[in-house]
């Protein structure tokens, strides 16, 4: 690392292999808060995000293996980040306890008129359904719905970011959205 100029994000994970634990900081630093952003949006649950971010970041003072021929340092993570709160979804069982909870059919004072067809769910039912629903499709449209919803990029955007053609976007799109709602279906 030199000194006078900031480090790459390459070179924080070589001083990190190598021991320095100033370099986990500084990468903790630059990249929690979109690690965070990212288990809350899979996870639907701030206490879970928050100690699924901390456990990123031990695993990566531990475990990972970062190549930068593959891709960068960012994506790299957010992509572990990703796997590792699927991982959580299937460990903890949450669709078998929300199946649970929509078949008590208990109605409260939190329910709010439809949301793109979800009825009679919280909000917080709605955002782990569509969670659950998006672990279920593949990740090329798994991906451009993120963008498109979460990020709220356009098309344009999208292909551009991707670096694929707007027609491929499209299609991911659509492609995803049905198969989006066919996983939602039971909620329908």
């Amino acid at each position: 690392m030199s000194l006078g100029s900031l480090p790459s994000d390459t070179e924080l994970f070589n001083a990190l292999k190598s021991g320095n634990v100033e370099a986990l900081g500084e990468l903790y630093d630059r990249y929690a808060a979109s690690v965070y952003g990212m288990s809350l949006r899979v996870l639907a649950s701030p206490d879970e995000a928050a100690d699924l971010t901390q456990d990123v970041f031990l695993n990566l003072w531990h475990r990972s293996t970062y190549d930068p021929t593959r891709g960068t340092f960012k994506n790299f993570l957010l992509m572990l980040t990703r796997s590792r709160a699927i991982d959580r979804l299937r460990t903890h069982g949450r669709q078998r306890k929300f199946r649970q909870r929509w078949q008590r059919a208990d109605t409260d004072d939190q329910t709010i008129p439809a949301l793109d067809g979800l009825e009679g769910l919280s909000r917080s039912e709605q955002a782990q359904a569509m969670t659950e629903a998006l672990t279920q499709i593949p990740e090329a449209e798994r991906q451009v719905l993120e963008l498109a919803y979460f990020n709220g990029l356009s098309q344009s955007q999208i292909a551009q970011q991707l670096a694929i053609p707007l027609g491929t976007v499209k299609s991911r799109s659509r492609q995803g959205l049905l198969k989006l709602r066919r996983h939602l279906q039971e909620f329908l």
